[in-house]
Parts: structure tokens; sequence; C-alpha cells
């Protein structure tokens, strides 16, 4: 069972064969779990936080109706249009800072820049990046329902992309729970008991 953060940090408790395994993650700590569309970022996102008992935020819900439509219609979002929605984001990552909790965040975040304008400058924060063969990522995206952004825009995402050298990247060919595992052991490795 989930226990509330502390002023010191989070403690996730998880029932496993062996009995209950500790997680202590010093207070503020975010993850954001950034790649191109069809990634599984908000798959994986929630079931991390689902598993660290942390909120959820899935960047996407906080493009503007216009930008929406833009990416429905396959229109390649420019840095003026992206940036409003980004200022967004970074809103979730400073209330997350002031409320001293835990975040899970799904956000593309495909250049430095837009990682730059999310998180610089924030301590405790840790972006897993996850990364996929271009044809499983299309396969992924022709077959999902109910999200905008179609399977045109894999192509410009891919060429916008500048991976990150100080994120945990992960092949989204693992199964989701191998993902959050090693996340979690990720975070661990960070943490000093």
């Amino acid at each position: 069972t989930p226990r509330p953060p502390s002023l010191h940090g989070l403690e996730r408790w998880s029932s496993s064969k062996s009995g209950c395994d500790r997680v202590h993650v010093p207070l503020p700590h975010i993850v954001i779990v950034i790649g191109v569309t069809g990634s599984g970022k908000s798959t994986v996102g929630r079931a991390l936080a689902l598993e660290l008992g942390w909120p959820f935020h899935d960047a996407d819900d906080l493009h503007s109706p216009e930008n929406v439509e833009r990416m429905r219609h396959n229109i390649p979002l420019t840095d003026e249009q992206r940036q409003p929605w980004l200022l967004r984001v970074r809103a979730v990552v400073d209330q997350a800072v002031r409320d001293r909790s835990g975040e899970v965040l799904a956000c593309s975040a495909l250049k430095a820049r837009y990682r730059e304008t999310i998180a610089g400058g924030v301590q405790g924060v840790r972006f897993v990046h996850l990364v996929g063969d271009p044809a499983l990522l299309r396969t992924r995206i022709e077959h999902r329902s109910g999200h905008f952004a179609g399977p045109a825009l894999l192509d410009s995402q891919l060429e916008a992309l500048e991976p990150p050298t100080n994120a945990l990247t992960l092949d989204v060919a693992l199964p989701v729970d191998a993902l959050v595992d090693a996340i979690v052991r990720d975070i661990q490795a960070q943490t000093v008991l």
C-alpha cells in the first residue's frame, strides 16, 4: 500500500513473495517519460505512477485545441506554436516542486531546448527516453484509437528528435512491467538511503 510523502521523501511499499520492498525517493522527484509519438509514454507513465503511488500528468492534455487540430491534420507544430504548451508543462513541474510531491509526466520533449524549458534548473528530475524501431512505432500508431497524433507525424518527430545524453533510455519492445521495473531500479540507484 503506497504511503503519503513525508518532508524527507516518499516510501513506496509493494507486496512481493519476499515481503515488502522499500524504495525511498527524495522529494521532489519528477520522472518525465519522453519520446516520439507511439513510443508508449502515456502507457508507461501511467503504469509507473500507479506503481509509485504518484500523480500522473499527460502533457498531451495541456495542448491548446488549435494545436490538437493541427496535429490531427498531420501538421507538425512550430516552436512558436509549441512554446505556450511547454510553459504549461513547466507549470506542472513547478507545482510538483512546490507541493514536494513525486510526479510522473509524459511529454514528447523531443529537443534539448524543450527539455530545458520544462525542467531546466529543477533538482530531482529524471528523464526516461523511450525508443523503438520506427516500424514498431508506426504499427502501434496505426492500431491505436482516440489519439490525435497519427502516423504521418512520426517521420517529422524522428527527424526533430535530439536524443538526451542524461536520460535512462529504454527499448519499447520490452513489456510495460519490465520498463516500469527498470525505471524504479534506476530511481533506487540514484537514491541515497
